[in-house]
Order: structure tokens, then sequence, then C-alpha cells
């Protein structure tokens, strides 16, 4: 869920471009007309059962898959996933759960694209020795382009896992894109918690030019969201909405009004 400051900007946002007739993706300089998906698998009750999980990803379009990964639950399951699959991109989320290096080197010789999240965020040395000794990309999640800096200065990693939501507006998250694109990096969107509104602002931010990896907004379930029409991926394909002035999708009050437990009316 976005914070409240970052709550009250999106729909700031989304009243300002409507009013100006804009879709919200254009109006923050975004470029793209559709993005390449990946999708999160979490930990499974077994091996056999996330290759199974994996696969029916494959088969639903998916190109770019991103496993979570813990320590106990790394290795083994990344090298299942890529002996079943030897031509599938695969990105690892390490949920800053780590404090060594020697698993997460490891892991790299199953030929990771990227390594997300190794450490602890303010371990910015941790993750400059781990990018020195893989070939993937670490990425690290920022909240501020001040923490951003941090990495840049001493070439921590190679992207940037950008959360919108994770930002007090959409000015500070472009402003966080712009000094890692700047820097050479990649950059890839993120958004999957919430009920709708912010993984639509996260598709509007992916739009931008130098987000180049696949975005994530998989994740909760569709029925979860209360906007219409429901942000997600078809096909391993996110569309970017352009045709409709602000963040491209409406509050369903219907749905909204099934959801509620208590209301009350001023």
């Amino acid at each position: 869920m976005p914070s409240g400051d970052s709550a009250v900007d999106m729909a700031c946002w989304d009243l300002w471009t409507k009013m100006r007739g804009v879709p919200l993706a254009e109006a923050i300089g975004g470029t793209r007309t559709s993005l390449m998906a990946t999708v999160r698998l979490s930990p499974d009750s077994s091996v056999e059962g996330l290759v199974t999980r994996v696969n029916q990803q494959i088969c639903a379009g998916y190109g770019h898959v991103t496993l979570d990964v813990r320590p106990g639950w790394d290795v083994e399951p990344v090298r299942a996933v890529r002996q079943a699959y030897p031509a599938l991109t695969l990105a690892v989320d390490c949920g800053n759960a780590y404090t060594d290096l020697d698993q997460l080197v490891a892991l790299d010789s199953y030929g990771l694209e990227v390594i997300e999240r190794p450490f602890a965020t303010t371990d910015v040395h941790s993750h400059a020795s781990l990018q020195d000794q893989v070939a993937a990309s670490v990425a690290v999640e920022v909240a501020s382009p001040a923490e951003l800096d941090d990495y840049l200065t001493l070439r921590a990693a190679r992207v940037l896992l950008l959360r919108p939501a994770a930002f007090p507006s959409l000015s500070e998250a472009r402003r966080a894109h712009d000094r890692a694109a700047a820097a050479g990096w990649d950059i890839q969107c993120t958004g999957g918690q919430g009920a709708g509104l912010a993984r639509a602002a996260t598709v509007a931010v992916a739009s931008l030019p130098g987000c180049t990896l696949p975005c994530d907004v998989t994740q909760p379930p569709r029925q979860n969201q209360i906007v219409t029409p429901v942000v997600g991926a078809n096909g391993g394909v996110i569309a970017v909405p352009l045709t409709q002035s602000g963040l491209g999708h409406e509050i369903d009050e219907d749905r909204l009004r099934r959801m509620t437990k208590e209301s009350f009316h001023a």
C-alpha cells in the first residue's frame, strides 16, 4: 500500500491530469505503450512444486520470472528451475534477508539476470562487495534520491528497483529514475501491493524511458482490486492506458461497497 503522502499525491496527479484530459503516463514523461512483465513466485512446499508453477507461468506467456529466495530456500530451487528451463530469463528477490555473500555468489552461477535486495538497505558496502563478485546485476530499493546517491557513489548496484508508492511523491520517484538512468543503471518498476491505484501509478512510471526491465504488478490477485479495468499483465504484457486521462482506471464502487465492512456518511 502507498504511504499517506504518496496516496494523496497519486490522487492529486490523477485529478490534475483528468482535468487536463491527458494520461498520467504522458504527463510524467512516459513514452511506452506497453510493458513486458515479470511474474514473482513465492517459495513452494517443494522444489518440484515450484518448477510446476514456473511452467504454468511460461505457458501463460511470461518470459521473465522472479523467484523469491531466502536463506535455506535459494540454491536448490534456483538450480532446479534453471535445469528445467535453460533459456528462461530469471531473477531472484532476496527480501533483504542475507548477511553474507557466499550463497548469493553461488546463485550467480545459474545465469541470473538480477539479484534483488540481497542485504539490508543501509548496508551499502555489502551490496558493493557482491556486485564486484557476480555477473548478475544487483538491484536495490530505495525511498529517496538521497539514498540512491550512496549506491551510485560506491557503484554498489546496477539496477534500481523503483517502487513509486515508497516515495512521498511521483515527482520524487521521477527524480530517482532520472539519476539512475543518467548513471547507466537499468530500472525495474514494482508495485504489486494494494488495491489497484498504486499499481496503476506503477505502470505509468514504468513507461518512462529509463525503465528497461520488465515491470512487476503481479500481486495481489486481481479479485482484490477495486479499480476497473484491473491492473495486470496479459500474456506477459502490460498495456499502458494512453487513451484515458489520469491513471486510466476508475474506482469500481460496487466492488468497493461489497468489500467494505463499515461505512459512514458525512
